[in-house]
């Protein structure tokens, strides 16, 4: 038995009330659980109690056993002298308040019904599984689920919204700066993800909106800063970049990224971090102000649009600077788009229209009920246990769901857990 499923079953109130006494059966009825405190101090503030004929309005405190009391050195804490109840699973030792009187004491385990308490071992069984309730998930009810799966995307995006307003005070407030360096993490993938966002670190976006309309001096700056023109490679397109490099290096004063920071073991050819850097080129190349335009955009076509660039002559017949390959145009593909969508666009777009006080109504997320589920292995095994990602929505909600709820075993903050733990 854990202290916070105790707090649980107080808050709701999941237990019978029809007979509940004290210890020393003194009838008890509770008029106000109190306020629920997860700092230091009593568990619940002003709550209101009525033991026989008097009504105690204060604090309660709850333990599994009573003498935890004394464990946790409450005796000596004055913050505990206005506890007017203790609520225990086992009342194992008489425990006294600042008056030398017994301390009025509730056994909860005594009313509590078996049903809840065998979905409470079902969820909490120490047996390996990959979440604490694959067993019985499918039973939820999809008005539950759906809404649930609303509140957890709504999470998510909150939670990419303080990244994003890092990055926003970091920039004095300029959101195309912001879109920048997200855009660059989100083309490192996860493999090269961190270093991308080095990459994007390590210029000014000034220096970017400067250079931005020449295309060898903007190869040049982002291939420059990443390191990958040190080595001595016989191309004459190489030595164009590094002789521009070199030239804005002085300009504007820039510290490269150590040569050797990008993965390209185990990677795909076309997610090369030279391809991707290729490609965001030819992206910020081809647009000015991108963020003023993604923010208007409605459609989804649109977004595909913008992002259909291609790279340079060079990349088409080359993956590295070292060896030619057979020519390929190597657009950004409508999946590498998608996710684009998901992880940079969408999150930035509900921060900004957040700033606006702007309110997000439910186009927001039909607009991404249109975009394909990611594929994952939390999607994969979801799906396992009857539970599909049928869209980007479902798949974020997913992800949420996995990584801050049953990941940390938080059943009893999670809607499906406690539509679990009631369910007769």
């Amino acid at each position: 038995m854990k202290e916070d499923f105790l707090h649980y079953l107080w808050k709701h109130q999941m237990f019978s009330k029809r007979d509940l006494v004290t210890t020393d059966a003194k009838k008890v009825i509770v008029r106000s659980v109190g306020s629920h405190n997860y700092n230091s101090g009593p568990d619940f503030f002003n709550a209101k109690i009525q033991i026989d004929k008097l009504v105690w309005v204060g604090n309660v405190e709850i333990h599994v056993k009573s003498s935890d009391w004394y464990i946790h050195q409450h005796e000596d804490d004055v913050n505990y002298d206005t506890v007017v109840l203790h609520v225990v699973w086992d009342d194992d030792m008489d425990i006294f308040d600042k008056s030398n009187k017994p301390m009025p004491t509730i056994e909860i385990a005594n009313f509590i019904s078996t049903d809840v308490l065998d979905n409470y071992y079902r969820l909490f069984s120490k047996k390996l599984c990959w979440i604490p309730c694959e067993k019985l998930i499918g039973s939820v009810d999809s008005f539950i689920m759906d809404n649930w799966k609303v509140r957890l995307y709504f999470d998510r995006l909150e939670a990419k919204s303080k990244l994003i307003d890092n990055l926003l005070l970091k920039s004095n407030n300029n959101y195309e700066a912001v879109l920048f360096t997200l855009l660059m993490k989100s083309f490192g993938l996860k493999i090269n993800g961190d270093s991308f966002l080095n990459l994007a670190n390590s210029i000014d976006f000034s220096v970017i909106r400067k250079v931005q309309n020449d295309i060898l001096k903007l190869s040049a700056l982002l291939f420059g800063q990443a390191g990958f023109l040190e080595d001595d490679v016989q191309e004459p397109y190489y030595d164009e970049l590094k002789k521009e490099y070199a030239y804005l290096q002085h300009k504007f004063r820039l510290l490269p990224l150590a040569n050797g920071q990008f993965q390209f073991f185990k990677m795909r050819p076309s997610n090369f971090p030279t391809i991707r850097i290729a490609q965001l080129v030819g992206v910020y190349h081809q647009h000015q102000s991108l963020f003023s335009k993604l923010m208007s955009f409605s459609r989804l076509e649109e977004f595909y649009a913008v992002f259909n660039v291609s790279v340079n002559e060079f990349w088409q017949t080359h993956y590295t600077f070292h060896k030619t390959s057979p020519k390929k145009v190597k657009r950004v593909t409508k999946q590498f788009v998608d996710l684009l969508l998901i992880n940079t666009v969408i999150p930035l777009k509900f921060n900004y229209l957040k700033s606006l006080n702007t309110n997000i109504d439910e186009g927001f997320l039909d607009f991404l009920k249109y975009l394909k589920a990611e594929k994952n292995t939390v999607v994969t095994k979801f799906s396992a246990l009857k539970i599909k990602a049928i869209n980007a929505f479902d798949s974020q909600a997913l992800l949420e769901l996995q990584n801050n709820y049953c990941a940390k075993k938080r059943c009893l903050h999670c809607a499906i857990g406690n539509s679990l733990l009631r369910s007769p």
